[in-house]
């Protein structure tokens, strides 16, 4: 099995957002992320040569507005997971599908053929929806009610897992989708491709539960996380007879003390912050998203800009190791990394913290790529 994700040998660590402009990082300076497909290619190599496990990408397809129309530029995840997998060897990486906007058959099709490009290692972000403008844009009306949204996703998924095991030619029908003598062929390498559903809200946590291989949550520290895995991984036990991981993003600043990092940090998402787009983002979040309470939401301005709300990792490579190590002791499966350019910062997270991860038994060394 070329697709090592779900081998739970150690603390994983991925990728997240470089396939937008700007990445998490909601800043104004010249020097942000640009997204562009060779800025994306340079990632995933180096990504791959260094033993990142795997690449997570936003499915986008309006900016927030403020002077930088941040995650105007989106590139498609599925072309370009496909492409990435092409051109890499061993690192995994996911497609993101909203069900609202792709079709269960053709997403079925596409995913299966990503997943051949791979040989193995493709995986399936399944993104029930939350972005009201974004339905607009599409011509579709947002449920009124949040349960519907996992009620659809349910279905959708349903059907492209029948769709990857089923053999010849059958219906399928429901509530939201009614299918008459479908068949899909090819299947995926092994049958069915990981999956990571983002849930923070109630409902999404449990579709999580269900389905998913992984639960990609916000969490606030490390302490929020030992409760919410003790609370995820009991709730799948226990409902739905299933072990699941659960994992969280981070945005990382990682200089040779902390006191520069801190400065760099001020210097991206306080003094030159995007912060009509920061206001946009929290207040779609706040109106039609239940990934941040309430709570959060009134406290975390900073840390959108930082990072889209997600967990803060700033300091020296020590600092950083030991609050990867918070995370790990915590029970989380592995964590998603953003930074404000990719290829420069993991290069160094790769020479610097990586090794300290791996001293202290949190990470198993990657073998050389042949």
């Amino acid at each position: 099995m070329r697709n090592a994700l779900t081998d739970g040998r150690d603390f994983k660590l991925g990728l997240f957002s470089p396939n937008c402009t700007g990445g998490l990082a909601v800043t104004k300076i010249s020097e942000r992320w640009g997204a562009t497909w060779e800025d994306n290619l340079r990632l995933a190599r180096l990504a791959d040569e260094v033993g990142v496990d795997f690449i997570l990408p936003i499915a986008r397809w309006i900016g927030y507005g403020g002077e930088t129309n941040f995650h105007e530029g989106v590139l498609e995840p599925v072309p370009w997971a496909s492409a990435l997998l092409a051109t890499t060897e061993r690192v995994v990486v996911f497609a993101t599908v909203h069900t609202a906007f792709n079709h269960p058959v053709v997403s079925a099709k596409q995913l299966a053929t990503v997943d051949q490009v791979g040989g193995g290692r493709a995986g399936v972000n399944i993104v029930a929806g939350w972005n009201q403008p974004e339905y607009h844009a599409m011509g579709v009306e947002l449920p009124s009610e949040h349960d519907d949204r996992y009620a659809m996703a349910q279905e959708w998924w349903d059907h492209v897992r029948a769709l990857w095991t089923r053999e010849g030619r059958y219906d399928l029908d429901g509530r939201f989708y009614s299918l008459k003598g479908v068949e899909s062929m090819p299947k995926p390498v092994q049958g069915i491709l990981p999956v990571l559903n983002a849930g923070s809200s109630t409902q999404g946590r449990a579709f999580a539960a269900r389905n998913a291989n992984f639960v990609f949550t916000i969490i606030g520290d490390a302490e929020e996380g030992e409760r919410v895995v003790a609370q995820l991984t009991a709730s799948a036990r226990a409902d739905y007879r299933r072990t699941v991981g659960v994992m969280s993003p981070a945005h990382l600043v990682c200089r040779a003390t902390r006191a520069e990092a801190e400065e760099y940090l001020h210097y991206y998402a306080e003094e030159y912050a995007d912060w009509e787009a920061v206001d946009n983002l929290m207040r779609l979040q706040g109106m039609h998203a239940q990934s941040f309470t309430k709570e959060m939401l009134a406290t975390f301005r900073s840390r959108f800009a930082a990072g889209h709300g997600t967990c803060p990792l700033i300091g020296s490579p020590d600092d950083v190791a030991d609050e990867i190590e918070k995370y790990a002791k915590a029970g989380l499966s592995g964590m998603t990394l953003s930074f404000v350019d990719y290829v420069a910062e993991l290069e160094q997270f790769a020479a610097e913290v990586i090794p300290r991860l791996e001293a202290k038994g949190i990470r198993l060394p990657r073998p050389a790529l042949r």
